[in-house]
C-alpha cells in the first residue's frame, strides 16, 4: 500500500477587508483638491486673481528675502484692503513701477487692471515680508468681500555685489465654494479675444479663423485631450477637402509633432502649411493616432459610445465637409509613445489646469476642436472634462515659447529671450529652446565648423544666459556650500571660482557648475539646472541653517567671449577700479567687477572661465544692459574677426576638450568618477563632510565603469546612446560624439566597463539594433584636446 500524504494547507486567496485606494503620488498641480488653486508670482512680477467671500489666501515667500505688495479691489474697482481684514500701510510704488516698465507680460496685467477699472494712481498697499524673511514663510488672510487681489514681488535692478535679487512668491487659494467640473478658473486671455468658445465635454465645435489670427486651445481642468483639425478655407470654396495631415507633417517637419521653434507647422496632404505652433505650456501631444472613432469603442466592448470622429462629422456637416469613419487630427494633450517593441502606448495627459497650445493660422481656415469623451482609459485621466478655445487678432505680438518647470511641482515659466537675443537674431533665425531660453544654434554666415576654428584660433561670442545663477548669502553660507558641494569651499579665496560637482547621498550627480566667492559668507553658484538651488534650499531647511538661497538667473544674463584673442578684446572694453583686477592680471578661475568702457558704463562681472577648452571669459550683466554689452564686445571684436558661436559649434569644442554635459555625459545615476570629473572629489584632503561622501568612498573603491575617450575608425557618424560591444556583450555606451575638424576623425566620450577601459583596447560601436552594424573604435586618452589645459591657463 502507498501511504497518503496529508492534504496541503491552502491559504485563503481573498484579502480581508475592503480594497485599498490607489496611492500614486502626483505633481502638485494634479493633487490640488476641488477647493485649492495655486499661482506663481515671479520676481519683479504682478498677479491679479479674482476672489470671493470666505476664500482663504496664503502667500509664501518661496526663496526668502522677497518683499510683497498686496492690494485688494471690489468688483467695481474700488481699492480696499479691508476686504482682507487689513490696512494699507505703504505706498504701492513697487507695483506701479513694475506695471510702468513696458515689459510685455506686465503690460497685459496693466491692461487687465484697466478692464476691471482698478486704478493704482496714488494707491497704497499692504506690505508683507522683508529682506530677512526666511524661505517658506507665509502670510494668511480670509477674504471678506468679493473682488480682486493684486500681488506684486517688487524689486529693482540687481546689484551684483549686494546680491539683492528679486525672487518668486507663491499664492495658494482655498476656495470657500468647491470648484465644480469645468469651472476651474481659466487664466486671463492673452489679449482681447475675438472668439471665446467653450467645447463641452464629449462634444465638438467648428469655427472659422482668418489668416494671421491666433487660436488658443485650453485644457480647462487638466488631463483632458482635444482633437484639432483644420482645412484651407479657399480650397473648401473650390470643393477640395484637404484636412491637416499628420503623416505629411511628421515627414516634412522631421519630428513626432510640431513644437514652437523652427519645426512648428502643421500641413495638409499637398504640403500647404495651415497653422504653426507659437506657444505650448504642456509639451506632450500625439500626431500618430486617429481621433477616437465608433469602431474603437465597438472593438473594446462599448458599442454606441460617443466619439470624437462622429462629433467632428456633426460639427463640420453645416460647412459642407463630408463625414468620415475616423478623422486624422492633431491630438493635443494626448500622451502617447512608441515603446521599444514598436507598440503604441498611451497614459494620462501631462496637461495641468489652464495649459494651452497657441496656434497661428497661416491661411484662412475652418477649424474643429473636440473635448474627447473617452472614459474607458487613462487618456483623459479617467474623467472627461471641457476644452476652451479663444481666438486673437493677427496684430497681437505673441512670442514663440514653451513652458519650463524647474521641478514637477513648480509653476510653468514660458521661454524667454535673453538680453542679447535681438543682437543674435540679426545674425540667425535658428534658435532652439534650452531650459526656458531661446539660444542661437547656428548661423548662416558662420556654421558650426567655422565657429569651431574661430574659437580655436581667434575669438567667438556666444549666449549662455540659460545657465542658472543662485545667490547664497548669510552666516551659514560657507558651511552650506561645503556641505552640498564635493569641492573644499574653505580653501576658496575672495574673487576665486571653483568648478565642482553636487551629489545626492548615493553619489549620483545633481549638477556640475562653478562657485564664485564674493565675500566671507557671500557666494554665487552657476550651474546647468534649477535643481541645484532647490536642493540647497532643502538642505538648509533640514539643517536649520541661517542662509538665503535665491535665484538670480533672470537678473544676470551672460555672454561668453572665448578664444586665443579673447584677452585682447576684453582688455579693450573693460574698466576696473583699482581694487579689482584688470583683465591682463585676471588669473584662470578668478573674477573681477568692472564696467564697460569707463566708470560710467554698464556694470559687469567678468570671470576667466569657459566651456570651450580655450582661453576665455564670461561677461555677466543685468538684462537692461545687454544691448550695450553686446555692442561693446562685437565692435571691439571686429578688428579681430570675431565670429558668433551657437550651441552646435559649442558642442564641437566642448566634446573635444572633454567638458561634460548633463543628460549626455552624466545623470543622477552617475558619480563624478564615472563622469570623468573625479578631480572634483578630494576625499583625502577635504576635512569637512559633504553629501555623498560615504557613497563616493565606496563607489571609488569598487568602481566598475570608467569615463574614457574613443577614436572611431572611418567617417560613419556615431552618437549619444550608441552601445559599445566586445563580441555580443555590451560593455559600455557612447555619451557624446563629434567629427573633429582638427583631425578629421570621429571621436567620442564614453563610459565603459573597467575591464575594457585601458588605452588601446579595441571595441565596436553598435549601430542600428546594436548588433547588425559595428564600427571599430579604440579607447584613447581623455580629453582629446589639450589634456593639460595649457590653453585656458595661458
Amino acid at each position: 500500500m502507498t501511504s497518503l500524504s496529508p492534504p496541503p494547507i491552502v491559504m485563503n486567496p481573498f484579502r480581508a477587508g475592503p480594497p485599498r485606494p490607489t496611492r500614486s503620488r502626483r505633481a502638485a498641480a494634479f493633487s490640488l483638491g476641488p477647493r485649492e488653486e495655486r499661482y506663481r508670482v515671479p520676481g519683479r512680477g504682478v498677479l491679479v486673481v479674482e476672489v470671493a467671500p470666505g476664500d482663504g489666501i496664503e502667500i509664501t515667500n518661496a526663496e526668502g528675502g522677497q518683499r510683497c505688495e498686496l492690494l485688494a479691489a471690489h468688483g467695481d474697482g474700488r481699492l480696499d484692503a479691508g476686504m482682507l481684514g487689513l490696512r494699507a500701510d505703504i505706498s504701492a510704488d513697487g507695483v506701479r513701477t513694475l506695471l510702468g516698465s513696458g515689459e510685455p507680460s506686465l503690460a497685459r496685467v496693466a491692461a487687465g487692471l484697466a478692464r476691471r477699472k482698478i486704478d493704482l494712481t496714488g494707491a497704497r498697499a499692504v506690505g508683507l515680508f522683508g529682506t530677512s524673511t526666511k524661505a517658506g514663510e507665509t502670510a494668511s488672510f480670509t477674504v471678506q468681500a468679493g473682488g480682486w487681489v493684486v500681488i506684486a514681488a517688487p524689486g529693482g535692478v540687481m546689484d551684483f555685489q549686494a546680491q539683492d535679487t528679486a525672487t518668486p512668491l507663491t499664492l495658494g487659494l482655498t476656495r470657500a465654494t468647491p470648484r465644480q467640473q469645468g469651472q476651474f478658473a481659466l487664466p486671463d486671455p492673452l489679449a482681447d479675444p475675438l472668439l471665446d468658445l467653450r467645447v463641452n465635454s464629449g462634444t465638438a465645435e467648428a469655427y472659422l479663423v482668418r489668416a494671421g489670427q491666433y487660436i488658443q486651445v485650453l485644457d480647462v481642468d487638466g488631463r483632458q485631450c482635444t482633437d484639432f483639425q483644420c482645412f484651407d478655407a479657399r480650397k473648401l470654396d473650390r470643393g477640395i477637402v484637404h484636412p491637416l495631415d499628420v503623416t505629411t507633417t511628421r515627414t516634412i517637419q522631421g519630428q513626432a509633432y510640431p513644437m514652437p521653434g523652427p519645426r512648428a507647422k502643421y500641413l495638409d496632404q499637398e504640403m500647404t502649411a495651415l497653422v504653426e505652433v507659437v506657444q505650448d505650456t504642456c509639451g506632450r501631444h500625439d500626431a500618430f493616432a486617429l481621433a477616437c472613432a465608433a469602431k474603437y469603442y465597438d472593438d473594446i466592448g462599448y458599442p454606441g459610445h460617443a466619439n470624437c470622429s462622429e462629433n467632428f462629422n456633426a460639427a463640420l456637416a453645416p460647412h459642407g465637409v463630408p463625414g468620415r469613419a475616423g478623422w486624422m487630427a492633431a491630438n493635443f494633450f494626448f500622451n502617447t509613445a512608441i515603446d521599444a517593441h514598436g507598440v503604441m502606448v498611451a497614459d494620462e495627459p501631462w496637461s495641468r489646469p489652464g495649459d494651452y497650445v497657441l496656434l497661428r493660422a497661416l491661411t484662412d481656415i475652418l477649424c474643429v476642436s473636440s473635448a474627447c469623451p473617452d472614459d474607458t482609459s487613462p487618456a483623459n485621466g479617467w474623467h472627461p472634462t471641457d476644452i476652451h478655445v479663444r481666438c486673437y487678432a493677427a496684430e497681437e505680438p505673441f512670442r514663440r515659447s514653451v513652458a519650463w518647470r524647474a521641478t514637477p511641482d513648480a509653476e510653468p515659466v514660458m521661454t524667454r529671450e535673453s538680453a542679447f537675443h535681438q543682437n543674435f537674431a540679426a545674425l540667425t533665425r535658428d534658435f532652439v529652446e534650452y531650459r526656458g531660453f531661446w539660444l542661437p544654434n547656428s548661423f548662416p554666415e558662420c556654421d558650426a565648423v567655422e565657429s569651431y576654428w574661430a574659437c580655436r584660433e581667434g575669438v567667438v561670442v556666444l549666449d549662455l544666459s540659460a545657465l542658472r545663477k543662485v545667490e547664497v548669502t548669510g552666516p551659514d553660507a560657507a558651511a552650506l556650500m561645503d556641505w552640498v558641494l564635493t569641492r573644499d569651499v574653505s580653501k576658496l579665496g575672495h574673487g576665486q571660482v571653483v568648478y565642482s560637482a553636487m551629489c545626492y547621498p548615493h553619489g549620483g550627480m545633481i549638477d556640475d557648475g562653478t562657485l564664485f566667492r564674493l565675500g566671507d559668507q557671500n557666494f554665487r553658484w552657476i550651474g546647468g539646472a534649477d535643481g541645484g538651488g532647490v536642493w540647497m534650499r532643502e538642505q538648509a531647511e533640514a539643517l536649520g541653517l541661517e542662509v538665503n538661497i535665491r535665484s538670480s538667473t533672470d537678473q544676470m544674463h551672460n555672454l561668453a567671449v572665448q578664444g586665443p584673442k579673447s584677452r585682447e578684446l576684453m582688455a579693450d572694453i573693460l574698466w576696473t577700479p583699482p581694487h579689482q583686477p584688470a583683465v591682463a592680471d585676471l588669473g584662470w578661475f578668478r573674477f573681477t567687477v568692472g564696467r564697460i568702457g569707463d566708470p560710467t558704463g554698464a556694470p559687469v562681472v567678468v570671470s576667466r572661465t569657459g566651456y570651450t577648452g580655450e582661453l576665455g571669459y564670461e561677461v555677466f550683466c543685468h538684462p537692461k544692459d545687454g544691448e550695450a554689452v553686446f555692442k561693446a564686445v562685437w565692435e571691439a571684436g571686429a578688428p579681430l574677426d570675431i565670429r558668433p558661436m551657437g550651441l552646435a559649434g559649442l558642442d564641437l569644442v566642448r566634446i573635444e576638450a572633454g567638458l561634460i554635459f548633463a543628460g549626455y555625459d552624466f545623470s543622477d545615476e552617475t558619480d563624478p568618477f564615472e563622469a570623468g570629473v573625479g578631480f572634483t572629489v578630494p576625499l583625502k584632503s577635504k576635512a569637512a563632510d559633504f553629501i555623498g561622501r560615504e557613497a563616493l568612498v565606496r563607489r571609488k573603491a569598487s568602481a566598475t565603469r570608467k569615463f574614457v575617450g574613443l577614436e572611431i575608425e572611418g567617417q560613419e557618424p556615431v552618437g549619444h546612446g550608441d552601445c559599445l560591444r566586445m563580441g555580443r556583450a555590451q560593455v559600455g555606451v557612447v555619451c557624446s560624439a563629434m567629427r573633429s575638424p582638427r583631425t578629421g576623425t570621429w571621436i567620442a566620450l564614453a563610459r565603459i566597463d573597467l575591464a575594457h577601459a585601458d588605452i588601446g583596447t579595441t571595441v565596436e560601436v553598435g549601430r542600428l539594433d546594436g548588433h547588425i552594424k559595428r564600427i571599430p573604435a579604440t579607447v584613447s586618452a581623455f580629453p582629446h584636446y589639450d589634456p593639460k589645459k595649457d590653453r585656458p591657463r595661458s
